[in-house]
């Protein structure tokens, strides 16, 4: 009898029932899927739970369930920086996103670098951000996909084909359905996580002892670590730790696939309920974390950290259960992958290809370029897994992280102020690429957060932070010497009215 049998037939099932949602998901709230905003934004008339779910899909992604828990299995408390980080977020979303969604909304801006273009008037600028965003977009993908694959290993499926097979399909009908197709399977995703964590931290616990066993067991196994580890915060972590939530925070809401599924809302008011609703995924991913603890008192052994929630789902859930769990897991590996192509694709379409085209494409050659894009960029992330380390993508995941929060210059503090010039942005972001990178690359990509040495003491600092002073030191210094010059800021197409609500 072939292992695992009855988790693989529901693993199967569950993939089944996603694939017929994400393929029929072209007939809700039908339209014409030949124009960017519907195909790319679902035109723009998500409503709040929509919104909820697939702003959640975007953030909670399969890489997410299995690194978060993994981080405690291998590090201990550190990894716990994704709880803060999403706390801090959440607030920021509040202020920041819906005066996005306001004035994109009014001038039809589909990406971040539309709307950088429109309000700064600097072509430069506009393709430097499309660019970031793909280049930072890329990776996280991929992880997407290495997430799939510890499910797949974890249920003994031998070779690659299964993943193939899952990202053939996922191609399929994100291109036939656009963004709708992952909003559609949002919904049962998260459903699915939401029933797995549950009995996890109730079924799994009173297997393991309680929760005071798990936690002993698991602090005496980190000891053990070279270097040792804790369930609890040392000193020396704390700058390293607040500065990761700090910039993973900035960085989130910069990302391409953020701003799709906030510009894919009906309104700015929708966006702000979101905000007020999302700490919900927070309480989930707090316990999701406490996954990495019970693996180490379950006695999971194993070198590769991400494989630890697979195999413990394996281990103590029945047969069928095991099988759905690994399925909302895999079934989280579609949502954000889909949703990032198409957001990348739209960059690429919009802010590059379009930029560089001598006649403007009319509606229907902007989603026929941005489908054909999406595919292209799934099957590169798909080959990127298959024939390249998958460390690789880790590290490059990390670079992305503090590339995107160079961002924050032209496209949080631009839908607050005028005042800095687009060449001052442009010039910063330069910087702050070049120090991100520098600090990364000295760190051999191994980490993201560089150690500073002042005299006798050390300050480990997320590299994103130092790179975004950087970033704001020599844009306002720019802008202070074209100020002096006399030297007149662009055009900006936008008014200070089109940031307010549209009920005002």
């Amino acid at each position: 009898m072939v292992p695992h049998a009855v988790a693989i037939a529901v693993f199967c099932f569950c993939f089944f029932l996603v694939t017929l949602a994400g393929f029929f998901a072209g007939r809700w709230r039908r339209a014409d899927l030949n124009s960017l905003e519907e195909w790319g934004l679902a035109g723009r008339k998500f409503g709040t739970l929509i919104t909820w779910f697939l702003i959640g899909g975007d953030f909670y992604t399969a890489y997410t369930v299995i690194a978060v828990p993994a981080a405690l299995y291998g590090t201990g408390a550190p990894g716990f920086f994704a709880i803060p980080y999403c706390i801090l977020l959440y607030p920021y979303m509040m202020v920041v996103l819906p005066r996005l969604w306001n004035v994109c909304h009014r001038h039809g801006y589909i990406t971040l670098a539309d709307f950088a273009k429109g309000r700064h008037g600097s072509r430069a600028l506009s393709i430097a951000l499309a660019l970031t965003g793909i280049l930072a977009t890329m990776p996280y993908i991929a992880l997407q996909l290495v997430g799939m694959r510890e499910v797949i290993a974890a249920l003994g499926i031998n070779g690659e084909w299964p993943l193939v097979a899952a990202f053939m399909i996922l191609a399929a009908y994100t291109y036939t359905s656009g963004l709708r197709a992952p909003a559609a399977i949002a919904i049962v995703k998260d459903t699915m996580l939401y029933i797995m964590v549950l009995a996890a931290v109730v079924i799994l616990p009173a297997k393991l002892g309680g929760y005071g066993h798990i936690f002993a067991t698991a602090g005496a196994s980190l000891a053990t670590h070279k270097p040792a580890a804790s369930v609890i915060l040392k000193p020396s972590q704390y700058l390293s730790y607040s500065t990761l939530a700090l910039g993973s925070a900035i960085a989130l809401v910069l990302y391409p696939h953020t701003a799709t599924g906030v510009l894919s809302a009906g309104s700015g008011r929708i966006i702000k309920r979101n905000a007020a609703l999302m700490p919900a995924y927070n309480v989930l991913l707090a316990l999701i974390a406490l996954l990495g603890y019970m693996a180490i008192a379950a006695g999971i052994h194993t070198a590769d950290t991400s494989s630890a929630v697979p195999l413990l789902f394996v281990k103590m859930f029945p047969e069928w259960f095991a099988g759905f769990c690994l399925a909302a897991i895999g079934i989280g590996a579609l949502v954000p992958a889909a949703i990032m192509s198409i957001a990348a694709s739209n960059l690429f379409t919009r802010n590059l290809y379009g930029e560089l085209r001598r006649t403007p494409m009319t509606p229907h050659q902007e989603s026929a370029n941005a489908k054909l894009v999406s595919l292209f960029l799934k099957f590169g992330a798909l080959a990127f897994v298959l024939f390249v380390k998958t460390q690789y993508a880790i590290e490059l995941q990390l670079l992305g992280g503090i590339w995107i929060a160079q961002l924050f210059p032209a496209i949080v503090l631009g839908l607050f102020t005028r005042w800095f010039h687009a060449r001052g942005l442009f010039w910063g972001w330069a910087a702050g690429m070049a120090t991100g990178t520098s600090l990364a690359l000295a760190r051999d990509l191994k980490s993201s957060v560089y150690p500073f040495q002042f005299g006798t003491h050390v300050y480990a600092v997320y590299a994103a932070i130092p790179a975004l002073l950087v970033n704001l030191v020599v844009a306002v210094a720019v802008t202070l010497l074209l100020n002096a010059m006399g030297t007149a800021h662009l055009p900006d197409q936008t008014q200070p009215g089109d940031y307010l609500p549209l009920e005002v």
